[in-house]
């Protein structure tokens, strides 16, 4: 029986994952999996990555790095991920993992030229979307939780566009036929994502940015979270 690896790259802030769990945990819990349907390795603590063929799927997570950050693991990470497209496991990158794997397969992350984005952002569907089998059957417009200051500035080359935003043109692409990146959060909540914005008060200070405002826009995201059960069906359903 094939499991569905999550790639650990980072974690929430470690007082809120003693409340709440990590993103291991809210990614696990996402995907709707009995506990010994998946299992997770720590690429940004040195663990090594295994054989993308022993796995049904893969999930990258959010971090706090960032993808130029230039640490070892993140290279070790990109050469998995270029592998792990190879070998045609399918893939699910979050925010961080999104970028890393725009970056891995021939295109390039780094800051958004404008800068922070975070709260609940409208994501708008490219027709492309239509015949996807994440996307297929969800609303053209529908909300998603945020937070990343780096983005994939371009798209691996051959790349489908399946999403965009006001702020990020990229919020979703597949490469090939099962390998997606995704820049906003299935796996946040309401709460996860205004403890964020509290946390960072200070910052969206320095950068101009009402942090009222902000929280005005956090909604409930149901379309948003419930892309992590279908990577899952998709799977466990090859």
């Amino acid at each position: 029986m094939q499991k569905i690896l999550i790639v650990k790259t980072g974690g929430t802030f470690p007082d809120y994952a003693v409340e709440r769990g990590d993103f291991v945990d809210w990614t696990a819990r996402g995907l709707g999996l009995a506990s010994d349907r998946w299992e997770n390795v720590d690429v940004q603590a040195g663990a090594p990555l295994p054989d993308p063929a022993k796995f049904a799927g893969g999930v990258i997570t959010g971090s706090h790095d960032m993808v130029t950050d230039g640490f070892p693991w993140i290279e070790d990470a990109k050469a998995w991920i270029r592998r792990a497209v190879d070998a045609r496991l399918p893939l699910l990158g979050i925010c961080f993992g999104h970028q890393l794997m725009a970056d891995a397969l021939g295109g390039r992350a780094g800051y958004h030229p404008d800068g922070l984005e975070i709260g609940t952002a409208d994501i708008t569907l490219t027709d492309a979307a239509g015949d996807d089998p994440l996307f297929r059957g969800l609303p053209e417009c529908f909300p998603g939780h945020v937070t990343h200051s780096q983005t994939a500035l371009e798209l691996p080359p051959g790349a489908t566009l399946l999403a965009t935003g006001l702020h990020d043109p990229h919020q979703s692409f597949r490469v090939g036929e099962s390998a997606w990146g995704v820049q906003f959060h299935p796996e946040f909540d309401a709460p996860a994502i205004l403890d964020y914005i509290t946390r960072r008060e200070r910052e969206l200070a320095e950068n101009n940015l009402d942090a009222t405002r902000i929280r005005a826009t956090v909604r409930d995201t149901p379309e948003s979270a419930s892309l992590l059960g279908r990577f899952a069906a998709y799977c466990l359903s090859r």
